[in-house]
């Protein structure tokens, strides 16, 4: 018995068995892909591609089941499924892959743009136009530039160029106005132009706000813009900003919050 023993384990390449030894970059290696990995999951539970992509686990078990089973036909179907889901997925999700690629290009700041610092001057004009139209219920939707350029949004609407004070923002959104109808779009301390047309959100939201929150959401999950909403019906003050909606806001809040995103563009 000793000796059939020892026959076999004669037989046994031990080099299968042989560890290769761990270098530096091979850790680095693991670090970077698990960290883009965490990265590449905590930005899908932000999106709508969280439940797809739950969905898409859930199938491949079912593949992988299928293939163990050897149930060849529902192997077949969901492999030659894959290849025509994933072109549908792009398709499907490309707002959301935009969104991505924008903030790897901003994380990267591989290019330098123009854009000013924002100044706290800029932001009290903005809250103060913001509380005296709440008083009054007068709609309004304000974007403030940030990182990425909203240059197609300010396309859509009416050039202007002037400084930012509460008394011109509050005339551009007073009712029967030609330029009412629309946003503001803030950039480099400047009223660039009003009027313009914004994305909607396709998000499920309250049946109590309207056009200009929707558009308010849509804009922020599309860029990093804070977009501040004052509503015609209640005269809330609300505040939009990476995909979420802060309502119901006092003037102190609405203030605080546009300051955080403005310092935080300006130290980057």
């Amino acid at each position: 018995m000793l000796e059939y023993i020892k026959s076999l384990l004669a037989e046994v390449n031990l080099s299968l068995w042989s560890v290769t030894a761990i270098q530096l970059s091979d850790i680095v290696d693991i670090l970077v892909v698990a960290y883009l990995i965490y990265m590449l999951i905590s930005w899908i539970q932000h999106t709508r591609a969280w439940s797809v992509f739950k969905g898409i686990i859930i199938i491949i078990l079912v593949m992988a089941l299928s293939n163990w089973l050897q149930l060849n036909t529902i192997y077949w179907l969901i492999s030659n499924m894959f290849s025509v889901g994933i072109i549908a997925i792009i398709v499907l999700f490309q707002p959301e892959l935009r969104r991505a690629l924008e903030q790897i290009g901003r994380a990267g700041k591989l290019f330098g743009g123009d854009s000013q610092e924002i100044s706290k001057n800029t932001v009290t004009e903005i809250v103060s136009a913001a509380k005296s139209m709440a008083v009054v219920k007068t709609g309004a939707i304000i974007v403030l530039e940030r990182h990425v350029p909203l240059v197609d949004l300010v396309g859509t609407g009416i050039a202007i160029d002037a400084s930012v004070s509460s008394e011109l923002l509050i005339n551009i959104f007073e009712k029967n106005t030609p330029l009412h109808d629309g946003a503001v779009i803030i950039r480099n301390n400047r009223v660039t132009a009003a009027a313009c047309i914004l994305p909607l959100t396709e998000q499920d939201l309250d049946t109590e706000l309207g056009t200009r929150h929707r558009a308010a959401i849509g804009t922020s999950e599309q860029t990093d813009a804070y977009v501040i909403v004052i509503s015609e019906e209640s005269g809330k003050i609300s505040v939009a900003r990476a995909g979420k909606l802060y309502r119901g806001l006092a003037g102190q809040q609405a203030y605080d919050m546009l300051l955080e995103g403005v310092e935080e563009k300006n130290n980057a």
